[in-house]
């Protein structure tokens, strides 16, 4: 296990946690479920499969000192810091092509920042029964248990099973699905055999360049110029100069929905997206009445008030409501019912227009 690592990706907005979610601090920056932040959870979590020195992230320059005060067990260089968002494909291919320049061997877990996962030591394990299949040439990713027929996420068709690893079984692939309308979402849970994309993949640095090479061949260039100069005074300069001939694309768009030999692991280890407000009620600890709260304040005080989320550091007192979302920071107050909460990203998108940009 000594050549396998963690990428972690930290560099989005989070917009659908507005007002808690800014410009300036992100969620994963948040302690929105526990005490920690998202970020600092994603990084303790990997202990002690993984010690910090192998634990990279890749981020946006705006972030990496926050990222940095926050888990300073990690190695200063182990953060790579992107010129601006170029959306996840450029991010991953420049994390992967740093850490292959430093071990040419190197086995990669591409994590997130921003999720949740209850089964830390579940987690763990998959991981390493995942390191182990990558090394056989598949192209690892996990497949989360589908409880609904969400059309929040993508999903993962599996086939045949094709290896058991430590007690995990693995599916080969038959392909994604990117987020279906209602109707196709309840036909592949019915199926049994889908599951959500976690977006977590696994795979040897080799393996994960050579996609690039084969899909994106202008991108695998630009990256291989960029990593003959890390660890040189060059690198600043040529990263910056290389980065603007980065396409804006996803990773799913940029290699994934394309590359062979992928495989799936079906998990099911307490995962959230923490998506929007509306999800938090699947992590959160709620009390009899389905009300979940959060804060640094005191402990709110309700009255006939079921399913509503109070996230608020001061005293906040509810009579009366249910199925309600309110948040309170410093300058913003949002109230909104539950099955709304994914129009937050609407109103963000409003401020932008109206010149609001003092409150995103």
């Amino acid at each position: 296990m000594e050549h396998t690592y963690a990428l972690i990706m930290a560099g989005g907005g989070g917009t659908r946690l507005w007002p808690m979610s800014r410009n300036e601090t992100p969620k994963q920056l948040l302690p929105l479920i526990e005490e920690q932040s998202m970020f600092q959870v994603s990084v303790e979590r990997l202990s002690p499969l993984l010690p910090p020195e192998r634990i990279y992230v890749v981020t946006g320059a705006k972030y990496v000192d926050a990222l940095r005060a926050q888990t300073p067990e990690v190695p200063h260089e182990n953060f790579i810091t992107e010129p601006y968002g170029r959306d996840s494909g450029p991010a991953a291919a420049l994390g992967i092509s740093v850490i292959q320049k430093r071990d040419p061997k190197a086995v990669i877990a591409l994590l997130t920042a921003d999720h949740h996962i209850s089964d830390r030591q579940g987690f763990r394990n998959v991981l390493a029964a995942g390191f182990e299949a990558a090394e056989k040439g598949f192209i690892i990713t996990l497949g989360i248990s589908a409880t609904l027929p969400s059309t929040a996420f993508g999903y993962i068709r599996r086939g045949e099973q094709i290896d058991t690893i430590n007690g995990w079984k693995i599916y080969r692939s038959l392909g994604f699905t990117e987020k279906p309308n209602v109707e196709r979402a309840v036909a592949f849970i019915r199926s049994g055999e889908y599951g959500w994309n976690s977006g977590m993949f696994i795979w040897t640095a080799n393996r994960a360049m050579a996609e690039f090479e084969l899909q994106q061949p202008a991108m695998y260039a630009a990256m291989q110029r960029i990593a003959t100069a890390v660890d040189t005074p060059a690198y600043d300069a040529v990263l910056a100069e290389t980065w603007e001939l980065m396409p804006k694309i996803s990773l799913d768009y940029a290699v994934m929905e394309h590359a062979e030999g992928i495989a799936v692991i079906p998990v099911d280890i307490g995962w959230s997206d923490v998506g929007s407000w509306d999800a938090l009620f699947d992590v959160l600890n709620l009390d009899e009445d389905g009300n979940g709260f959060k804060g640094a304040g005191p402990d709110h005080v309700t009255l006939d008030t079921r399913n509503t989320l109070v996230y608020s550091d001061k005293l906040t007192v509810t009579i009366g409501l249910e199925d309600l979302v309110i948040v309170d920071t410093s300058d913003v107050l949002l109230v909104c019912h539950r099955d709304r909460a994914q129009d937050v990203k609407q109103i963000v998108n409003m401020l932008k227009d109206r010149d609001g940009g003092a409150y995103l």
